[in-house]
């Protein structure tokens, strides 16, 4: 079925990539560089702590200071938990090519819905959220997170169109499996000069930045 609406993650699509961001955090903590990945990957309470974070049970403040402290015992090095949510993600730096991309077929009248698991606010505060999309879709607003597919709906509903006629935009596989869930087209974000031109094709050239 032909594409009609676009549904987009935010970090590690229209940023930099996420865990290279975590890693420079680990290297200037003075952690090995895989802590924080793995600590999300293979700790059930860096786990839980992380989904109910991403859900807007429990604020950034809270989350830093209880993951620090995971990590801390996990790692044996003492690390802070004042602002952690920001020193982890200070790294990340927007993908402007992907950006260019979102906006230009924003402008040529394709829907375009950011479909984002929250890890605090400030990751966004450099984007023009509304001008970029119609509607935006925070797991920690909606208190459900990816791959789940209610927040899929969620922007679905949004869109206006139906799930099939929708591509969804990640880099984790296992979010867009869950959107595949719904019927929705998925593509796997690895780097801009693939994803362009794959929603170029998928468009009908309306991605292409102006």
């Amino acid at each position: 079925m032909a594409a009609r609406a676009l549904l987009i993650d935010f970090g590690g699509v229209l940023t930099s990539d996420v865990f290279a961001a975590f890693a420079a955090f680990c290297e200037r903590e003075g952690l090995p560089a895989d802590a924080m990945r793995d600590a999300f990957r293979f700790d059930e309470e860096s786990r839980r702590l992380l989904v109910e974070h991403e859900c807007g049970r429990i604020g950034a403040e809270a989350f830093g200071l209880a993951l620090a402290g995971r990590l801390s015992e996990l790692t044996g090095v003492r690390v802070s938990g004042d602002g952690l949510v920001e020193r982890a993600t200070a790294a990340l730096e927007p993908d402007e090519e992907m950006v260019a991309a979102v906006a230009a077929l924003h402008a040529g009248g394709v829907p375009t819905v950011l479909v984002s698991n929250t890890l605090g606010d400030g990751i966004y505060e450099w984007c023009d959220l509304d001008g970029l999309f119609d509607a935006v879709v925070l797991s920690s607003a909606v208190g459900v997170r990816k791959p789940s597919r209610e927040i899929y709906r969620m922007a679905v509903a949004h869109a206006g169109v139906e799930a099939p006629e929708c591509v969804m935009v990640d880099d984790l596989p296992h979010n867009l499996a869950g959107a595949e869930r719904l019927g929705i087209q998925t593509l796997l974000h690895r780097r801009a000069s693939e994803t362009v031109p794959a929603l170029e094709t998928l468009f009908g050239g309306r991605s292409a930045a102006p």
